[in-house]
């Protein structure tokens, strides 16, 4: 496995989890039962906190369509193991975590400045790819 595959393998599996907190607190505030049926307009509002955690969740989703497309693209060249490209990757999914937490805690400047490093370092792999850097 490459360096950059270890870290999308990361990435993808952080994402996966990110659901266990907003899902774990509608299970307290509206019980098993309600949480597993379909969303009703008389249903327990979540936690703020939750609500931000979900929001953060789509976010990465979002976010690690673009990363690993340009992840899987540099292993189909070769160059999964690019110092640059490496480093990027980590780059991303430390701040891609570092986002998740202060979005969900509602630190607004933090979760700005995650997500532009998380930004930058896929515009990073990107550039390293066409052959701009790295």
């Amino acid at each position: 496995m490459t360096g950059s595959l270890y870290w999308l393998t990361l990435t993808a599996l952080m994402t996966a989890l990110f659901w266990l907190p907003y899902v774990l607190d509608r299970i307290a505030v509206r019980g098993l039962i309600r949480t597993m049926g379909n969303p009703q307009d008389d249903d327990v509002p979540e936690h703020a906190w939750a609500k931000r955690a979900s929001w953060a969740h789509v976010n990465a989703i979002e976010n690690l369509a673009v990363f690993g497309l340009l992840i899987l693209v540099a292993n189909a060249v070769g160059a999964g193991n690019n110092a640059v490209i490496v480093m990027a990757a980590a780059v991303y999914f430390f701040s891609r975590l570092i986002h998740f937490v202060v979005y969900t805690l509602g630190i607004p400047v933090l979760r700005t400045l995650s997500f532009a490093a998380a930004w930058a370092a896929t515009i990073a792999i990107a550039l390293a790819l066409i052959g701009v850097i790295g």
